[in-house]
């Protein structure tokens, strides 16, 4: 993963970052407690440290968000600091050190004898590099995340998206064929529920996930296109019990379901079917099937457009957390799905 270095670490970082070598410091000087000049040579260089780390946490972080690399940085902050601890040391010499020290110490000590400041600055910019790749990573990763959660949104308004041809082209067909056959008023009927379901579907335009409730008033407008077609023939049973009409599912879920099963299994009959339709919590499951008591073919290629839907947008929802299954059980065709039970947001409009 790469670095997103136009992340701003704030100066109250690099203090904060700075604190543990502070630390250090004081903990080296308690040997000196006794001794009152050495005492106030680490307490100087302890608070020289401090006024120190703000203008070389500045110059380092404004390297790095010009993308400096490790050797760049290494070029510029070590003669800054080194500098700095001569500084200090000059500092400390002229003030600090009474006269016998004076005349022992000389400029080999000043340029040489610099472990008491400059190894403290070099662990800071350490420090404040392991803070700003910290933050980088942290953002960037942050970054990936929306980006997947942007591409998954986008796969999803996709998949929906691929379900309102497939539906419109098959009950354009169905009332093209009422047309044919003479069946005005049921090809008239037809029209205005569609309209109706196409009002509902693209008008409210509502998140991935809807309540249980709202998914049975839609899938409801859709069996008022396919009874308008198919009258007496079409029975229906829908149970699902006021503990789970708040329940969440995916947005048109039963649609593609419900169609498959009228289309391939009750329409190419002449005699009554029924399409069952039950959802109901199991656990920390909701549990939803879809019966249709004439069976189709497994191999005629029934479950097409619509259940491949399914099964894409179930997977992206809930990787992992789902189960489809579709086929034969006894004297119907039965698809039943699980998914994980949580309670319906209104503001959860990308779930």
């Amino acid at each position: 993963m790469r670095e997103d270095r136009s992340v701003t670490v704030s100066p109250a970082m690099a203090w904060v970052a700075g604190l543990p070598v502070l630390g250090c410091m004081l903990v080296m000087g308690l040997p000196s407690v006794g001794d009152a000049h050495v005492l106030a040579f680490r307490l100087f260089y302890a608070v020289a440290y401090l006024f120190w780390i703000v203008p070389v946490g500045w110059l380092q972080r404004w390297l790095w968000r010009r993308g400096a690399g490790g050797w760049v940085m290494a070029a510029v902050l070590l003669p800054a600091t080194y500098a700095m601890s001569v500084l200090n040391a000059l500092i400390a010499l002229r003030f600090i050190a009474d006269e016998s020290a004076r005349s022992r110490l000389n400029w080999t000590w000043v340029l040489g004898g610099l472990d008491g400041c400059w190894l403290a600055l070099i662990a800071f910019c350490g420090l404040q590099a392991i803070v700003l790749h910290r933050a980088a990573l942290q953002a960037e990763g942050e970054r990936v995340r929306l980006a997947g959660l942007a591409a998954r949104d986008a796969e999803l308004r996709a998949l929906r998206y691929q379900l309102q041809p497939h539906f419109l082209f098959n009950t354009l067909n169905a009332i093209s064929a009422l047309v044919a056959d003479d069946r005005k008023r049921e090809a008239g009927r037809m029209i205005a529920r569609l309209a109706d379901f196409l009002r509902a579907t693209l008008e409210e335009a509502p998140g991935h996930e809807v309540s249980v409730a709202d998914e049975i008033a839609l899938t409801s407008a859709y069996l008022d296109i396919e009874k308008a077609r198919l009258g007496d023939r079409l029975r229906l049973d829908v149970r699902a019990g006021p503990d789970v009409l708040q329940a969440s599912l995916p947005y048109l879920l039963l649609q593609p379901l419900v169609e498959n099963a009228i289309r391939h299994g009750i329409a190419p009959r002449g005699i009554v079917g029924e399409l069952a339709i039950r959802i109901a919590r199991e656990g920390d499951r909701l549990c939803v099937t879809v019966d249709n008591d004439m069976p189709f073919p497994v191999d005629s290629g029934a479950a097409g457009v619509g259940l491949a839907n399914v099964r894409a947008r179930l997977e992206a929802l809930y990787p992992g957390a789902h189960r489809l299954e579709a086929g034969r059980v006894e004297a119907t065709w039965r698809v039943a799905i699980e998914l994980p039970w949580r309670i319906a947001d209104a503001g959860r409009a990308a779930a």
